[in-house]
């Protein structure tokens, strides 16, 4: 009946758009691949595809198996990873997800430490995921989900690791860089550089700007931290950052952090992962130096009194 390399013919049609192409894909001949899913649709009774023109479009029944197939098939690749690393003798792999940008110089410091303490520990970094980094989370293509922005759903769990300050950053000759504070009608008047997320996502929208009504006169986006601070840097824009980072950058450009309103902006960031992966000794060692005193001194946020 219904067998692995059925998933994955399934998965590759889809993705390759054709059966040639996906038995390329899987090493095997375009005969052998058909037969296999035609000797499947005999024992179901159903088909997995329909034939439009010179396309394959999947049936109701063949949606539902892509489904299945991207949800089993990366927990089958995890368990034979598993499964090799313990026959080798290693410890395992730790796959991290990342949905902060400027959490990569934090992540650095954690890694570091980590990767001594762990030496049998292979350690994998991701950004990009197919179905966003909850879905990578769920689907067992990441371990960990760096993320300051936690979503709960069951079978997750989201633990804080450190707070910190969002603050506006601005060129050290700024009219705003002796402000106390800056106000949204500030940003009005400013080119805001922010990484390529979405703006709902961006706290200086969500948090400071659209509750006051006001727009930057322009938004750019870019993707390194060290280019959007040589920019701001240069008078070109203002950006919102993690203080501890902008305070690291400004031993060597000439940056200044600035308070988003009197009260500033509080922020936390979280380490995603499954609930069944809690017990799991090189993951706990991983949290425990998240939550270590890396930046408690820089990271930490203390809300004006």
């Amino acid at each position: 009946m219904l067998e692995r390399i059925h998933l994955s013919i399934v998965q590759q049609v889809e993705k390759q758009g054709s059966m040639t192409a996906a038995a390329d894909m899987l090493h095997v001949t375009q005969s052998a691949l058909s037969h296999s899913m035609k000797k499947l649709e005999q024992q179901l009774g159903t088909d997995i595809w329909r034939r439009e023109g010179r396309s394959l479009q999947l049936t109701q029944a063949g949606q539902y198996l892509l489904a299945v197939a991207n949800r089993v098939l990366p927990q089958l690749d995890l368990a034979e990873e598993r499964l090799r690393q313990f026959a080798q003798g290693e410890c395992g792999s730790l796959r991290i997800g990342m949905e902060c940008h400027p959490c990569y110089q934090w992540l650095l410091k954690i890694v570091s430490p980590y990767l001594n303490a762990w030496p049998d520990v292979d350690v994998d970094v991701k950004q990009k995921f197919q179905f966003g980094g909850l879905g990578a989370l769920l689907g067992y293509e990441i371990d960990l989900l760096v993320t300051p922005d936690p979503l709960y759903k069951p079978g997750l769990k989201f633990e804080p690791v450190f707070d910190y300050e969002q603050v506006l950053v601005v060129a050290k000759n700024h009219a705003l860089a002796n402000a106390a504070y800056a106000k949204p009608s500030h940003i009005a008047k400013e080119v805001l550089i922010s990484y390529p997320v979405d703006v709902e996502r961006l706290d200086i929208y969500n948090q400071f700007l659209l509750p006051a009504g006001i727009a930057p006169k322009r938004h750019k986006t870019i993707e390194t931290t060290d280019i959007m601070l040589q920019m701001v840097a240069s008078g070109r824009g203002v950006a919102a950052l993690p203080r501890w980072l902008v305070e690291e950058y400004a031993d060597k450009l000439p940056i200044t952090p600035v308070r988003l309103g009197p009260d500033g902006i509080a922020k936390q960031i979280f380490l995603g992962l499954r609930e069944t992966d809690t017990a799991i000794d090189y993951i706990q060692a991983f949290l425990t130096l998240a939550r270590g005193p890396f930046i408690k001194s820089q990271a930490s946020y203390v809300a004006p009194i």
